[in-house]
């Protein structure tokens, strides 16, 4: 028997061929460059996913370069519709009635896409500082009402020791200079010079006398003097108002003032004024409501209430109850 040499060519099932060969090249180069391409893309927010996603999904953290990404513009978030903007920006103001309209709407600005309103503020009234606590006016003074309001419009002052001296008689300057604050908006200002030969050209009250003397509260004396520091009565007082504020003289004075129980020691010049005076209220009569006292020097309590009462008469301030104001009504 012939023994048959071995094949000296290797086995074909143990060798790759070359077709074999390439398609395993070909394989792991595909997967190389899958892998390359999609760790090249990280920071671009590309992933394997991104492959098949028709809108892939961007970065919160880096935005995509428009060189390495294409159509970049096409991935942005597209802006809000109308229905989803916040309501505050296009939701009009609610329709309000004038003096409604809440503080914080009414410094909004103007917004040409809503509906314009007008601006309209709560009406305030005017804020009046708390009266001077005076020391030497106690609760229960009877012209306490009258000094309190007075002092908080800066009508009448005290002195600085912060007391007030109710009981102080009043000169005549001094009336002119309360006449002054306490009529200032309500009968005019006048610049006009008016010279006294008693009266100094820097005195204090200077222009508190013109402003006096023209408006018609006060006169001077036949010899072109004005007695600056003359005490002034109970009596000069109630003329000056009634002068001052023009007020109609009664067709019976004597009438009206047989009230008064001193009603003879009026002096026949202050008949007709104090007369008007009583008619409209302007007297006030402490301790006794029917004793006038008219020749007694007036104290700065009773100007003060008296002046308050004028006040009153001309609607600038509100009527207080008072057991010493004179009322032509009650009494006849």
């Amino acid at each position: 028997m012939t023994n048959t040499p071995p094949d000296p060519r290797p086995s074909q099932t143990n060798a790759l061929g070359f077709e074999e060969f390439i398609g395993i090249l070909v394989a792991f180069a595909t997967i190389g460059v899958i892998l390359f391409w999609s760790f090249s893309r990280k920071e671009s927010g590309w992933n394997l996913g991104g492959l098949v996603l028709p809108f892939p999904t961007p970065s919160p953290t880096k935005a995509a370069t428009p060189t390495s990404v294409p159509a970049v513009e096409s991935r942005q978030t597209p802006p809000a519709s109308d229905e989803q903007k916040p309501s505050v920006v296009e939701k009009p103001l609610p329709r309000v009635s004038p003096g409604e309209l809440p503080q914080e709407q009414a410094f909004l600005p103007p917004d040409s896409t809503r509906e314009t309103l007008p601006l309209v503020l709560p009406e305030k009234k005017p804020t009046i500082p708390p009266p001077i606590a005076f020391t030497d006016v106690p609760s229960d003074f009877w012209a306490r009402r009258f000094i309190d309001v007075l002092s908080s419009r800066n009508i009448i002052k005290g002195y600085q020791d912060y007391s007030f001296r109710p009981n102080q008689p009043v000169s005549r300057a001094e009336f002119a200079a309360i006449l002054q604050q306490a009529f200032r908006n309500g009968l005019g200002y006048t610049n006009k010079k008016i010279s006294f030969q008693d009266v100094p050209a820097q005195f204090w009250a200077n222009s508190a006398i013109a402003q006096a003397i023209s408006t018609g509260f006060l006169r001077g004396y036949p010899n072109r003097t004005f007695n600056p520091d003359q005490k002034i009565s109970r009596a000069q007082v109630l003329v000056a108002l009634a002068s001052g504020l023009n007020l109609k003289v009664p067709a019976s004075p004597k009438q009206v003032l047989s009230i008064y129980k001193d009603a003879r020691e009026i002096p026949s010049y202050a008949i007709n004024k104090i007369a008007a005076a009583t008619e409209n209220g302007l007297v006030v009569n402490y301790p006794d409501s029917k004793v006038l006292a008219v020749n007694k020097q007036a104290s700065r309590a009773e100007v003060a209430a008296m002046i308050y009462q004028a006040l009153v008469r001309m609607g600038r301030v509100d009527a207080i109850k008072s057991e010493y104001i004179v009322k032509v009504s009650d009494e006849t």
